[in-house]
This record gives structure tokens, sequence and C-alpha cells, in this order.
């Protein structure tokens, strides 16, 4: 990826010296990722890819949610085990791969993947509020503009009071990060 056309031509030429490859031009879609692209904006979602998790999960009817998470949450362990271990994993796992373009499910999708061998209908049904958070928010995914300059500005949204010490540590890592 660049704009220097004769130096992306004699990477191509050199890396088909080695390996048989094919140019089918700009990409577009790869391994469940959609690409869209302008002079200066870049775009990847998964749209399609939540359409198929949704489609899997029988919720395309459902009804979308605001949030990833019920902000009330008060997550407890029960002895109501779900009968289908496999299903919650298998969910999970997938909404692990989706937090590449879709990172305003990350701490929910840490949160779910802690109780994947002891788990009750708590966890599952908080898998279906993502669920349902995505069936709201299908479209989203990551942007990355050309600004001219190579800063790099990221935003964080947390409870500062539960997680302290992990924010405080983040704030550090940023500040020494800067300095250098």
């Amino acid at each position: 990826m660049g704009d220097n056309m004769s130096e992306i031509n004699a990477l191509k030429q050199y890396l088909n010296k080695k390996f048989a490859i094919k140019d089918f031009g700009t990409l577009k879609y790869f391994l469940g990722i959609e690409m869209a692209h302008s002079h200066r904006v870049f775009f990847l979602n998964q749209r399609k890819y939540v359409m198929d998790l949704l489609h899997e999960a029988k919720m395309t009817d459902c009804k979308p949610a605001c949030t990833p998470l019920d902000n009330n949450l008060k997550l407890k362990t029960h002895d109501d085990h779900i009968p289908n271990l496999s299903y919650y994993q298998r969910m999970v796992g997938k909404l692990i791969y989706l937090t590449i373009t879709r990172p305003d499910i990350s701490y929910v999708v840490r949160l779910v993947s802690q109780f994947m061998h002891s788990l009750s209908m708590d966890h599952l049904k908080i898998v279906h509020r993502v669920l349902r958070y995505l069936k709201g928010s299908i479209g989203r995914g990551i942007i990355m503009r050309n600004n001219s300059h190579i800063h790099i500005s990221g935003y964080i949204d947390a409870d500062w009071a539960g997680i302290l010490s992990i924010a405080s540590l983040l704030l550090d890592s940023i500040c020494l990060w800067e300095a250098t």
C-alpha cells in the first residue's frame, strides 16, 4: 500500500520472481473484512460478517440495542448452565474476530470470553445483547484518513473508577510513547 507506483510495481515484479502471484487490482474484500477507499479515506468494516453471524444465531429479526452492554449489569455465577456450550464458545470466538474492525465491542467481548467453560444463561444473554447492538450498528467500522502527518490519536470510553489501574497504566504508556 502506498502512493509511489514505481516502487509498488518494482515490489510486485520482485515478488513475482520469488512466488507465483496474481494482481487482482484494488483490494475490496479479504478474510471477511470489507475495504472501501477514496483518495484521502480508507474504511474497514465487517458488515457481511455481522449479517452472517446474526443469521447463524437466528437473530436477523431481533430488536436492535443502543449499547453492547447494559450499564446496570451485575454478573454473578448461577447454576442455570446452558446446555450447548459449543454454541456460546463459537459465538464468542466470532465476536473476538469482529473486534478487528469494531473496537467498540472489545470490552464486552473480553468480559464474556472469561466464561468460556463456566457460564450461565446471563452470559449468553450478554452475547445476545452484543448481537442486538451489532444489528443496530451494522455499518460501523474503522476509518483511516490521510492527514498528511504521522500523529496517531486514540480515544477511549472507560469506567475510570472500575479500571483505574488499567487506565493509569494506559495513560503512562501513552505519555512514554509521546516522549520518545
